[in-house]
C-alpha cells in the first residue's frame, strides 16, 4: 500500500467561520421565523433553522489540527483516504475516521505518553476535551524517536553468555505501511530489536579471540563485541533496517549503551583477564630485565672494568634477573672479601 499525502485539506479555519455564521443565522432564523409563526405566517424558516441548529454542529466534527511532523491516517468506511501531514489547521469529510493502532502502546522509549493517566481534579476538563484527546492519541509522531530495549541474555560465538542492551534512534517515514502493513508497528519495532540484536552479537566473541572469523570471508580476525563497537553497532542498525522496510520505518542509528559478562560467570572472565594481563605483564618484565642484562654485560667487557669468567657471569646474570624480575626491593650481600 503506498502512502497518499493529503496536501488540499488545509480549510480548516474556512469551514469553522462558516459553520459559526450559520449557526448565528439559524439562531436569528429561529428567532424571525418564531414570530413570522406568531402572525400566522410561514414556517418554513423555523424548521430550516431548528433543523440546522440540530445537525449543524457535524462540520465541525470534519476539523483536525496537527503540529510539525505529526501525521493523522484517514480512512472512510474502512477504505484508506490518505494521510495528512505537516502543521495546519485542515478540514476532512466529517465521516473520516483516524487509524493509530500503536496509540496505546508505550514502550520504554521517548515519546510515549500515557493520555489515560488523569488527576481527580482534572475529570471535568477531560470530558470536556475528550474528543482533542482521542485526536492526538491517533496521531502518528514523525520525529526521531529512541527505543531503549531491554537488556538481553545472549551467548557469544564461544558460547559464553552475555548482557548487552541497545538504543535505537527511529522515526516513522511511510504512515500507511506503518498503520496497515503490520498490526501494531511499535511491538514490531521492539521484537525486531531483539531478534536482530541475537543474531549479530552470537558472531562476535566478547573479547578479540583467536581463529575466529567474524566477517564471513573465511578468514580468521580481531573482531569483538568490547573492541570493535562501532561495526557491531553498524552491522545491528542494518540488519533491523531490513526487518522493519515493510512497515514504513528508517532505523537511523544503533548504538550500544550495555555490555558486560553474565553475573553466573563474570567473577571467573574476571580472573581470567587479571591472569592475562600478568602473564602480558610478566612477559614485558622479562624482556626487559633480559635487554638490561646483557647490556650490562657488553659494557663491562667494553670498558674492560672486570674480567670475569663463565660461572661468574652466570651467577651475575642470575642476581641480576632476580632483582629486576622480583615483586620485592632486594636486600644487598656485600661482600668484603675477595672476588674468588
Amino acid at each position: 500500500m503506498e502512502e497518499k499525502v493529503l496536501t488540499n485539506k488545509k480549510h480548516g479555519m474556512l469551514v469553522l467561520l462558516l459553520t459559526t455564521v450559520l449557526y448565528v443565522a439559524a439562531v436569528g432564523g429561529c428567532v424571525f421565523g418564531g414570530m413570522t409563526v406568531s402572525r400566522g405566517g410561514s414556517a418554513a424558516l423555523l424548521v430550516i433553522s431548528i433543523i440546522w441548529l440540530c445537525i449543524g454542529w457535524f462540520p465541525y466534527c470534519g476539523l483536525k489540527v496537527l503540529k510539525p511532523q505529526e501525521a493523522l491516517v484517514l480512512t472512510l468506511f474502512g477504505k484508506y483516504v490518505g494521510t495528512l501531514k505537516g502543521d495546519g489547521f485542515y478540514y476532512v469529510n466529517p465521516f473520516c475516521t483516524s487509524v493509530n493502532p500503536a496509540a496505546d502502546t508505550h514502550l520504554n522509549q521517548s515519546g510515549d505518553v500515557d493520555n489515560k493517566t488523569v488527576k481527580p481534579s482534572m475529570s471535568f476538563a477531560l470530558n470536556v476535551g475528550k474528543a482533542e484527546v482521542d485526536l492526538a492519541g491517533k496521531k502518528i509522531s514523525l520525529k526521531i524517536m529512541t527505543l531503549n530495549n531491554n537488556r538481553q541474555k545472549i551467548n557469544d560465538c564461544l558460547g559464553n553468555p552475555v548482557e548487552i542492551g541497545i538504543a535505537v534512534m527511529w522515526r516513522v517515514v511511510d504512515t500507511a505501511k506503518a498503520v496497515f502493513h503490520v498490526d501494531n508497528y511499535k511491538e514490531y519495532l521492539s521484537l525486531q530489536c531483539d531478534t536482530a540484536l541475537r543474531n549479530i552479537v552470537r558472531i562476535y566473541p566478547y573479547d578479540v579471540a583467536p581463529n575466529v572469523d567474524t566477517t564471513g570471508d573465511g578468514i580468521a580476525d580481531e573482531g569483538s563485541l568490547r573492541g570493535s563497537s562501532e561495526v557491531v553497532a553498524a552491522r545491528i542498525r542494518d540488519e533491523i533496517q531490513s526487518r522493519v522496510e515493510e512497515a514504513g520505518l528508517e532505523i537511523i542509528e544503533a548504538r550500544i549503551t550495555y555490555l558486560a559478562y553474565a553475573p553466573e560467570i563474570a567473577a571467573v572472565m574476571l580472573q581470567r583477564q587479571q591472569a592475562s594481563a600478568i602473564v602480558d605483564a610478566r612477559k614485558m618484565i622479562v624482556d626487559g630485565a633480559v635487554g638490561m642484562v646483557e647490556m650490562a654485560l657488553d659494557r663491562l667487557n667494553q670498558n674492560s672494568v672486570v674480567e670475569l669468567d663463565e660461572e661468574r657471569k652466570a651467577a651475575m646474570v642470575s642476581n641480576l634477573l632476580v632483582v629486576l624480575c622480583g615483586n620485592r626491593d632486594a636486600q644487598p650481600v656485600v661482600n668484603s672479601g675477595s672476588l674468588y
